[in-house]
């Protein structure tokens, strides 16, 4: 594994956690594709920093705190995945009944491909 796309990730994540997203996306390229798939099934995918950038920016107000741990690494083929830990406290109630102040604890990876100048190329999120 690249030193430099570990990194990236590592800065990623404090970034997240953080809810700062223009640090998250400053490794992204321009034509990112980011997808999120929740017990098997593919509920959003986004092309482009841009749409990238919105949908982060919204999520924002879904919690109060949230806080992603590594785990593990794995490097597979041109990818590298990481095994987290997904705590957060939300900050508003959702229609699945899930309610302002509940608490998550989620176990969950996210596989990162780069390009060949050490730009995120694709995020997917599976939990």
């Amino acid at each position: 594994m690249m030193d430099i796309q570990k990194t990236i990730i590592q800065n990623y994540v404090e970034a997240y956690n953080n809810f700062d997203v223009e640090k998250m996306i400053e490794n992204f390229g321009s034509t990112v594709i980011f997808e999120n798939i929740s017990g098997g099934v593919s509920n959003m995918r986004l092309e482009g920093i841009e749409a990238f950038k919105e949908q982060a920016n919204q999520a924002k107000s879904y919690f109060e705190t949230r806080k992603q741990t590594i785990v593990s690494w794995n490097m597979v083929n041109d990818t590298i995945e990481i095994e987290l830990l997904y705590e957060a406290t939300l900050a508003m109630d959702f229609p699945n009944g899930l309610k302002k102040g509940d608490k998550l604890n989620l176990n969950g990876k996210s596989i990162f491909k780069f390009t060949k100048e050490n730009k995120i190329l694709s995020l997917t999120d599976i939990s």
